[in-house]
Formats: structure tokens, C-alpha cells, sequence
């Protein structure tokens, strides 16, 4: 199992919580933007990958590499509903699970929202990003990985046989072909 960080508007805090918790579980997070994005020190657990700039193109990325049984993080609706097709369990920054049952209506907003913007109409922006979504996020990606490691998708890290300590991935930051 890998945890998938759509990391071009991820708030700092839901990346910072993503480190401890790949830490704490030695799991795999890769970030993935089309920036320059350097993985935390001394977190081994931890890699990014930069893909071209351009719109979408780190939404590609994850739909093309997230397997089933994998967690993601991403705001954008558009790729957490190919996720969820796809039986990668997905939420946003704010705590929201996207599921089977709400995906597609999340989707149906957002483009009516996107057709409203297209039109001229103010619908303004997002509310900014506060204790409280930081709270509800830190309980989602629990439940969400507390459910994923259950449901026997853990693979783990990979070990050194001979130490027992998790492999080096080489360099953690690479860029995407």
C-alpha cells in the first residue's frame, strides 16, 4: 500500500501530517507535483516526484500509478472520482472520504460550480484552511489507513535482510518521464 499525495495545493499541515503518519507506519507517501518538492530529512518512507508542469499532469501521474487498496490525498474531484473507480480509498485535505456514493454528486457540483464561473457568475472561493479541517483531516487519514492496513493491503516497506531497516529508495526526490 502506498499513500499518494496530490502535493501542487496540498496545505503544509496535511503534508506534515502525511510524514509523521508514513513514519509512524512505515508506509510509503510519494508527493507528487510539478515543483520542485524536497522530501523531510531523516524519513526514509518519504519520496517525491516532480512531473512537467502543465494542467493536470500530476493528476495523470497518480490515476496512472494508485492501485487498489492504495489511500490518496487531493482536493481535485475530477481525479479523486477516477481513484475511487479504481478502489483507491481517497479523501481531501479537509477530511472528506470520497466514496462510490458521493463522488459522482461532488463531481456534479463542481462542474455545475465550473459552468456558473464560465458564465460570469461570482460563486467565490474556498473558505481558507482552519483548525478545524486540520482536526477533521487528522481523523479521516487515521480511519482511512486504520481501514486500509485492516483490510490486508499492507504490504510494508521494503527491508535490508540484513540490517532489518527500511530500504533506501535511492534518491527520494526523482523526476517523472
Amino acid at each position: 500500500m502506498k499513500l499518494w499525495i496530490d502535493a501542487d495545493a496540498a496545505p503544509r499541515d496535511v503534508k506534515e501530517m502525511v510524514f509523521r503518519a508514513a513514519k509512524r507506519l512505515e508506509l510509503h507517501a510519494v508527493l507528487v507535483a510539478n515543483q520542485r518538492l524536497t522530501p523531510p530529512p531523516g524519513n526514509a518512507f518519504i519520496s517525491a516526484v516532480r512531473v512537467e508542469g502543465g494542467p493536470d499532469v500530476a493528476d495523470a501521474y497518480i490515476a496512472e500509478h494508485a492501485e487498489p487498496g492504495d489511500v490518496a490525498v487531493t482536493a481535485d474531484i475530477p481525479l479523486a472520482a477516477i481513484l475511487v473507480e479504481k478502489r483507491v480509498l481517497t479523501i481531501d485535505p479537509r477530511g472528506q472520504e470520497y466514496t462510490p456514493d458521493n463522488v459522482g454528486e461532488r463531481l456534479g457540483v463542481r462542474d455545475f460550480m465550473d459552468g456558473l464561473r464560465g458564465a460570469g457568475v461570482e460563486t467565490g472561493g474556498a473558505r481558507p484552511y482552519g483548525p478545524k479541517d486540520k482536526q477533521a483531516f487528522a481523523g479521516t487519514l487515521d480511519r482511512v489507513l486504520t481501514r486500509a492496513m485492516r483490510a490486508g493491503t499492507q504490504r510494508g516497506p521494503t527491508r535490508d535482510p540484513a540490517t532489518g531497516q527500511p530500504s533506501p529508495r535511492g534518491d527520494t526526490s526523482t523526476d517523472a518521464p
